[in-house]
């Protein structure tokens, strides 16, 4: 027998807002990197999108853990990248450095090891690359502001700092 069970499914009305949320802003992600020309949405961000919208009272989601967290472990990537070159293995260290380093700064955020791993194995322009990640984890803070504004859904954030 398997231990414990999932927990019971949100609302439909939950599940819709969080969803139609989510889906926004990760066009308006998209939307922006066209603009830029430079690709804003990285997989992590979706994956940071999905908590803030499905469990915006989460402390990974909170927007210290989102921000901090993803520039964090892209500092982080980097240093890796400039000690070890850009390989798997220099990846993989990356992507574990980034969890001891938001569990000791206070800024745990999980998608935020794959920004690591993506700094390593794609060798980005690092000004470039961290102006734009800033600027895609305040969008998906204000997202989420935005998005707990009508009574029906949940507040966000529940703390800032």
């Amino acid at each position: 027998m398997l231990a414990g069970r999932a927990p019971a499914p949100t609302g439909h009305r939950h599940t819709l807002h969080a969803t139609a949320s989510a889906v926004s802003v990760l066009l308006l992600l998209a939307a922006t990197g066209a603009v830029l020309h430079e690709p804003l949405l990285i997989p992590p961000l979706a994956a940071s999108a999905a908590l803030v919208h499905s469990t915006p009272q989460l402390p990974l989601a909170q927007p210290r853990s989102l921000i901090g967290g993803h520039l964090l472990s892209a500092l982080g990537g980097y240093l890796v990248l400039a000690a070890c070159g850009n390989s798997t293995w220099a990846a993989a260290l990356a992507g574990g450095l980034a969890l001891g380093t938001m569990m000791i700064t206070r800024t745990p955020h999980s998608p935020a090891a794959a920004t690591a791993v993506i700094v390593v194995l794609q060798s980005p322009a690092p000004l470039r690359f961290l102006s734009l990640l800033l600027t895609a984890t305040v969008l998906l803070v204000s997202a989420g502001i935005v998005a707990g504004l009508p009574r029906h859904a949940p507040r966000y954030p529940v703390y800032w700092w």
